[in-house]
């Protein structure tokens, strides 16, 4: 039941190359960055990740991306990655862009054994229709230039209580690996996330076969409240307890400051 493992090093050890990985996160708020370091010092590449967005140029996963390790990202957000979005545009870089919502839901239903769902958003739009642009040839980025395009999917008219609807259908996401970070987390893998930092963390913790926790306080079995805890020990397979000086850093994307005494009375 101990999950321990005694570095990140040798937690990423045994993902390979052309592994699929789900990272939570959202900017750069709870995203397993010493994973990320470890795992780029590791030098798999051809990978597909799941996530949010792709950090920023020169942190989190904009280090994998920057060093030409990923091969396809399933995001929703290019945020304030040039480098993400130079790759995408120059052919270099497969991207499948999803609405935030529809992620999210994508991820917890790999998680919880449903391989499909429902949704209306999307209805209407090329997210359902298809032809929304996943890679192009690297010659432009026009519609002629379109290597990869998404296919249309399934939509299905319901009953609800305002009338018929229209649903687009959509597949659940599991990965063969998910790094996550926590604030808490005990021996056992039970995982408490930090306020903001409960973003898509615990539901890339679900849609890993093998997921691996980084947790910036490690306690013992028993410790953390069993009705405070976000993410189960069942979900997670390793948990590498973080050094103060690890867990201390925390990048953050923008930094926005108003001038001193505005908005005072």
């Amino acid at each position: 039941m101990d999950k321990v493992v005694a570095s990140a090093t040798e937690a990423v050890a045994q993902i390979s190359s052309g592994s699929s990985l789900a990272v939570g996160g959202f900017g750069l708020c709870g995203i397993p960055s010493v994973l990320i370091q470890a795992l780029l010092e590791t030098g798999v590449d051809d990978l597909e990740v799941v996530s949010n967005n792709c950090g920023v140029d020169d942190w989190g996963l904009g280090l994998l991306l920057h060093g030409r390790r990923i091969r396809r990202m399933v995001s929703s957000y290019v945020g304030e990655n040039k480098e993400f979005e130079r790759q995408y545009l120059s052919g270099e870089l497969e991207v499948e862009l999803t609405p935030q919502g529809t992620l999210a839901e994508r991820l917890r239903a790999g998680g919880s054994g449903i391989p499909a769902f429902f949704t209306a958003t999307g209805v209407g739009t090329q997210v359902a229709e298809g032809g929304l642009p996943w890679k192009y040839d690297g010659v432009g980025n026009a519609a002629d230039n379109i290597l990869i395009a998404s296919p249309a999917k399934e939509v299905r008219e319901f009953a609800t209580p305002d009338g018929p609807r229209e649903f687009v259908m959509e597949r659940a996401i599991v990965c063969d690996f998910a790094l996550v970070r926590a604030a808490r987390g005990d021996r056992h893998g039970n995982l408490v996330f930090n306020k903001s930092a409960r973003n898509f963390n615990p539901l890339a913790a679900m849609a890993g076969r093998t997921t691996i926790a980084e947790v910036e306080e490690l306690v013992e079995p028993g410790e953390l409240d069993p009705d405070c805890i976000h993410t189960p020990g069942v979900y997670v397979q390793h948990v590498v307890a973080l050094k103060p000086e690890q867990a201390m850093v925390k990048r953050i994307e923008r930094r926005t400051v108003r001038p001193a005494g505005e908005g005072e009375r």
